[in-house]
C-alpha cells in the first residue's frame, strides 16, 4: 500500500494540445470506420493508441515529444478510475521514495535560508556533518569553494548542492569566529524517521507519535515500545494524527503486537486479486498493554488499518475526528523510463468486515472533502458526522461501528479553531514562527542557554521568547488585527516555546513538549486513567463511573476497552 499523491501533470504547451485533439479525432475515425489510409483501417483496439501516436510522431505539423504524449494518454486513462490510481514521473518517484525507504543520501543537516544565507538548524546525529563538527547555528557560505549566499539561493538549490550519492564528497565553507573554515564531508545514508518521539507522559503512560508507515516504521515502533517498557510503563497513546499512511507491510506487524494469536489485522480483496487475510501469527509482545489511538481527518490508509483493527477488537478507544477514508490498496508497476503506475488492485476491510473507502465518482468533489466537513460542522460537532454507510457492524463488546467513509472515533474531539486563527496561521504558513525561533536561539547560543531550555523551567524564558516573536513578526509586516486574547497568547507562547525546544533539543523533544499541553492527549490520558469505568451503552463507548459489570462491559482481564 502506498501513500497517496496528486496526479502528476504533463508539461503544457500548445502543439501538445493540438496533438491530443488529433489523437482523439483519429481514434473516433477508427471507431466509426472513417479514414482512407489502409495502414490505419486494420488497427485493433489494443494497439490503436500506438498506431495513432506513431502517425502523430511521423506526420504532425509541429514537433512533438512522444513520451509527453504517452504521459498525457496515461493520465487520461487514470482519470477514469479511482482517485488513488496515478502515474508518477521518474523525478517524482525519486522524491517520493526517500521518506518511504527511510533514508536519503547527503551530508545530514536540517537547514533554513535566512537573510539569503544558508543556516544550519541541526546536524543530524550520526551523520557526516555532525561527525565533522558542523553544529546548529553554523552559516554555510561556500560549497566546493563557490559562494552560495544571495537572493538566488533556494531550498531546491541547496538540496542539489548538498545531496548526492553515498561516498561522494563535498567541501563546505563555514563562517566561524576564526574566519571561513573549510570542512570536507563524505556523503552517507541519512535516516528519515517515522516514529518521531516516544516519551513518558506521567510515569505510568507513554506517548508515541508516528508520522508515516515506511519500510523502517515497524522496527522504529518496536524500539519505541521497548524504551517505554524499560521505564516500567504498561499503557501507551499512539498518535496517528496527520499520518497519511504508507506501506501495508509496515502497519501489519505493529497491529499484531497488540493482538492475540489468530486475531485478524485486516483483509484485502479485489476483482482480480483474491482475498488475503492478515492475522496475528503469535501473541503480540504488547498484547497486555492498554492503549488509546489518536486520529483526525488527515489520518489515512495504513493509519486507518491500525485504528480500525484496534477499534474492532475493543483493544482501546479511538479518539479524535473521522479519518480520511482511503481504503484502497495500490501496487506499483514500472513504466519503461517514464516512471511508475500506482494502480488500485484491491480494497481493504477491517476485522469486522468494514470497507473504509469513502465514495468517489463523477458527482463527488473528492478533493474538497475537508471543506465539506468544515462547512457541515462535522469538525466541531459529533452529531454532524456523516454516516455514509447504512450497514451496521458490531465489535465483540457490542460497540457499533460503521464503514464507507473512514474510521469514526469512539471519542469525538472537536477541531481547535484557536490553533488556526488568522494571526497564528499567518505566522505558521509564512515560516515566520520557525524563523523567529531560530533567530531567538541563534542570538543566545551557549551551554547555559541550552541547559535552561532542556532542563530548566520553561517559564523562565517563555515570556522573552514570545516578545521576540512579536517583534520579529512586526518587522516582517505581520501583526494581529486586534489585541490577542489570553488563550491566543498562551497558544502562541506554546508554539514558540516548542519551536525553540526543537532548535535546541531536536524533533523528539519538540513533539514531547507539544504532547504535554495537547487537549487530545489529555483526553486520551483521562480515558486510560479511568479504564475501569469504560462500558458500552447503546452501542457506544462510554465512561460511567461506578458502573456494574454487564454482558456489554468489556473484560478488563483481557486488557481491552
Amino acid at each position: 500500500m502506498e501513500e497517496t499523491g496528486k496526479k502528476s501533470l504533463a508539461p503544457s504547451w500548445q502543439p501538445l494540445g493540438y496533438a491530443i485533439i488529433l489523437i482523439l479525432g483519429v481514434y473516433i475515425g477508427l471507431q466509426t470506420g472513417g479514414g482512407g489510409d489502409s495502414a490505419f483501417q486494420h488497427v485493433g483496439p489494443r494497439n490503436a493508441l500506438d498506431g495513432v501516436l506513431d502517425r502523430v510522431e511521423q506526420m504532425y505539423v509541429d514537433p512533438v515529444a512522444r513520451e509527453e504524449l504517452e504521459q498525457v494518454a496515461l493520465e487520461a486513462v487514470l482519470e477514469e478510475l479511482d482517485p488513488h490510481s496515478l502515474f508518477i514521473s521518474a523525478e517524482e518517484l525519486a522524491a517520493l521514495a526517500e521518506p518511504m525507504e527511510g533514508n536519503f543520501e547527503g551530508i545530514g543537516v536540517e537547514f533554513i535560508i535566512q537573510d539569503d544565507t544558508l543556516m544550519v538548524v541541526a546536524a543530524i546525529p550520526g551523520g557526516p556533518a555532525e561527525k565533522a563538527g558542523v553544529r546548529a547555528g553554523d552559516r554555510i557560505l561556500t560549497v566546493d569553494s563557490a559562494e552560495i549566499s544571495g537572493p538566488e539561493l533556494t531550498n531546491q538549490k541547496v538540496m542539489e548542492l548538498l545531496k548526492g550519492p553515498r561516498n561522494t564528497t563535498v567541501r563546505v565553507g563555514l563562517d566561524r569566529k576564526e574566519g571561513l573554515e573549510q570542512v570536507l564531508l563524505r556523503r552517507d545514508r541519512i535516516p528519515i524517521h517515522s516514529v518521531v518521539t516516544a516519551s513518558n507522559l506521567d510515569g505510568a503512560r507513554g506517548y508515541i507519535k508516528v508520522i508515516r508507515f515506511a519500510q523502517n516504521t515497524a522496527e522504529e515502533f518496536e524500539a519505541a515500545m521497548e524504551a517505554l517498557d524499560a521505564q516500567g510503563l504498561r499503557e501507551v497513546i499512539v498518535d496517528l494524527r496527520g499520518n497519511g499512511g504508507g506501506y501495508l507491510n509496515a502497519v501489519v506487524p505493529m497491529v499484531e503486537s497488540f493482538l492475540e494469536k489468530g486475531q485478524m489485522v485486516v483483509y484485502t480483496e479485489g476483482e482480480h486479486v483474491p482475498r488475503r487475510t492478515y492475522t496475528a501469527r503469535r501473541d503480540g509482545r504488547w498484547n497486555d498493554w492498554d492503549l488509546a489511538v489518536l486520529v483526525d481527518e488527515s489520518s489515512a490508509s495504513a493509519s486507518e488499518i491500525f485504528a480500525g483493527a484496534i477499534q474492532d477488537h475493543d483493544r482501546g478507544p479511538i479518539l479524535g475526528r473521522r479519518t480520511f477514508g482511503k481504503g484502497l490498496v495500490q501496487e506499483e508497476f514500472s513504466i519503461s523510463t517514464l516512471g511508475a503506475l500506482r494502480l488500485t488492485v484491491a480494497r481493504f476491510y477491517t476485522p469486522t468486515g468494514r470497507a473504509i473507502q469513502r465514495p468517489y465518482g463523477e458527482d463527488i468533489d473528492y478533493g474538497d472533502d475537508y471543506f465539506a466537513r468544515y462547512e457541515s460542522g462535522e469538525l466541531f460537532h459529533q452529531d454532524s458526522i456523516a454516516e455514509l454507510d447504512s450497514l451496521v457492524y458490531r465489535t465483540p463488546a457490542g460497540k457499533i461501528v460503521r464503514g464507507s467513509g473512514g474510521i469514526t472515533p469512539d471519542v469525538f474531539i472537536p477541531l481547535d479553531t484557536l490553533r488556526w486563527s488568522g494571526f497564528l496561521s499567518d505566522l505558521s504558513w509564512t515560516g515566520t514562527l520557525r524563523d523567529a525561533a531560530f533567530g531567538y536561539v541563534d542570538a543566545r547560543r551557549s551551554e547555559a542557554f541550552d541547559h535552561d531550555v532542556q532542563s530548566g523551567p520553561v517559564g523562565a524564558w517563555s515570556a522573552e521568547a514570545l516578545a521576540y516573536l512579536m517583534q520579529f513578526a512586526a518587522d516582517a509586516g505581520i501583526e494581529p488585527l486586534r489585541p490577542l486574547s489570553g488563550a491566543e497568547e498562551a497558544e502562541l507562547t506554546q508554539r514558540m516555546v516548542a519551536q525553540v525546544i526543537r532548535n535546541v533539543a531536536g524533533e523528539s523533544a519538540y513533539y514531547e513538549h507539544l504532547a504535554k499541553g495537547d487537549p487530545a492527549v489529555l483526553e486520551a490520558l483521562h480515558w486510560l486513567e479511568n479504564k475501569a469505568a469504560v462500558t458500552v451503552v447503546d452501542g457506544r463507548l462510554t465512561l460511567t463511573p461506578g458502573i456494574e459489570q454487564t454482558t456489554h462491559h468489556i473484560n478488563q482481564n483481557k486488557h481491552g476497552f
